[in-house]
């Protein structure tokens, strides 16, 4: 969208035509404080002469290079189209399990079979997309816990970084204090309402330096609330050489130690068996964590007085050398006509 900042210049626009108009010749003459550019060739204007239709072009020459220079004055500029900026949301931590038992193929997707980190993926994937606003950071663990996003409002980089997650990538085994460790790290120096860690997992903890009930206690004392979710099957069956049978292949979860570590900090403990609730948890967190509703935009501005004041300039100097060329052709022809007329 084309606009001008300042279209109040465009009132100065008249002024040389009201002067040629208006003013009377004895305000003229007495030196009026008030000056009007261009107003030798206004005053001149009308006056029968061989060089009328030469003043007549320069008039107008001129006039046009006051109406560039008042142009460039109201200060034009192009307005983009709005753009949506982020907002002051949560800042909201991921930690995602990446253990080898996320490869157990206990969860169906379209009614195809798929392990728990791709379960985890699609579901989590949607969620992040629906967080506008939020500040989002990822954290991948296993043997140990990594930062694999920091906090950021690209969406599509934080979606980019799990898509490529694969399990085994931070060891087989899960520490699951080190990740809460990490977040509450990563997270202290931040507001402290505004704090939030997601943490997935389908194990207990096993590995890393910090029990995830201390590194709870940590996250308690920086506000750092904390829902975690328990991902797994209750029920599979196997087939063997002996035949069919029943197994729950989410015998290693330790939901006590995970509810006991959302129960501290202020958050809440989900099971997730299947896709459905896994889906209907995210849900669930955007209802207890809602997106902030004042999105902001702006749109970006890009000025563009300096086209009509450049073209003013290029006019001057174009007026100028025009000036010049005829001065020099009057003073050859002045020159020549003594010098002929004693030939003669």
């Amino acid at each position: 969208m084309f606009e001008f900042s300042s279209p109040a210049a465009f009132l100065v626009l008249p002024l040389p035509w009201l002067y040629r108009f208006l003013l009377r010749p004895a305000m003229i003459e007495q030196r009026a404080a008030l000056r009007v550019p261009f107003f030798n060739e206004l005053k001149n204007h009308g006056v029968g002469s061989r060089g009328h239709d030469f003043r007549s072009w320069r008039l107008g020459f001129l006039l046009l290079v006051w109406t560039l220079l008042v142009t460039a004055s109201a200060r034009p500029r192009w307005i983009g189209e709005p753009i949506q900026q982020g907002v002051s949301g949560r800042d909201l931590l991921m930690a995602v399990d990446l253990s080898g038992s996320m490869q157990e193929k206990d969860f169906l997707i379209d009614e195809l079979p798929v392990d728990r980190l791709t379960a985890a993926k699609a579901v989590a994937g949607q969620f992040i997309e629906r967080r506008f606003g939020d500040r989002i950071g990822l954290i991948l663990f296993g043997d140990q816990a990594y930062l694999q996003v920091p906090l950021t409002f690209d969406r599509k980089t934080v979606l980019t970084f799990l898509k490529e997650a694969a399990i085994g990538l931070a060891g087989e085994q899960t520490a699951i204090g080190d990740a809460i460790g990490l977040a509450v790290k990563r997270l202290a120096a931040n507001p402290a309402d505004q704090r939030v860690l997601v943490l997935l997992t389908d194990g207990a903890n096993t590995a890393g330096q910090v029990p995830p009930i201390k590194a709870a206690e940590l996250a308690r004392k920086q506000s750092l609330k904390i829902y975690t979710i328990g991902i797994g099957a209750d029920e599979m069956v196997i087939r063997d050489f002996f035949g069919a049978r029943r197994v729950n292949p989410s015998a290693a979860l330790d939901e006590d130690t995970l509810r006991e570590v959302a129960d501290r900090t202020g958050g809440r403990y989900f099971r997730a068996r299947d896709v459905g609730e896994l889906e209907n948890i995210y849900l669930l967190l955007d209802q207890l964590e809602p997106v902030e509703k004042d999105q902001q935009f702006y749109r970006s501005r890009q000025a563009l007085f300096h086209w009509p004041l450049g073209l003013a300039l290029g006019l001057v100097i174009l007026f100028a050398l025009i000036r010049l060329d005829v001065g020099n052709t009057v003073l050859a022809l002045v020159s020549r006509g003594p010098s002929q007329a004693g030939q003669g």
